[in-house]
């Protein structure tokens, strides 16, 4: 079996915020945006990878119990989200703190060999952007 990662979904409680963060504070390109009712599935990513999409979705296939446990989590930040790769993690953090983004952790070098950052979405998903150890990919 030949598996590879084709698209990943992230919960937002704002399709419109979510999209600027991701197109405008990441750098994600937008790739479809589809509207029914209430709800948007929003593809984002990154142009060095094209085959593989984030959909940012306020769709929940669940009751109103729910969605109000899941308003609950994202507002309290304990889901978890994406981990990205960067080649020059400082440069991004400082993009990212220019940009205003919600810094939770500082480039950090971690005991499993990589140097990470973590910030928050708008929703409050916990992202992780990572620049490999030298000698690591």
């Amino acid at each position: 079996m030949s598996l590879t990662l084709s698209t990943c979904f992230v919960l937002v409680d704002d399709p419109d915020r979510a999209l600027a963060f991701y197109r405008d504070v990441l750098g994600l390109e937008l790739r479809n945006d589809v509207k029914r009712e209430a709800y948007r599935w929003i593809t984002v990513g990154s142009p060095q990878q094209p085959q593989t999409g984030i959909v940012l979705t306020n769709y929940l296939n669940s009751g109103p119990a729910d969605r109000q446990t899941l308003e609950e989590l994202l507002a309290k930040g304990v889901l978890g989200g994406v981990h990205f790769q960067s080649e020059d993690l400082d440069a991004t953090f400082q993009q990212l703190s220019a940009a205003g983004a919600e810094i939770v952790q500082e480039p950090t070098e971690m005991p499993w060999g990589v140097r990470d950052l973590a910030l928050r979405d708008p929703a409050g998903n916990l992202l992780r952007i990572a620049q490999a150890a030298r000698g690591q990919s």
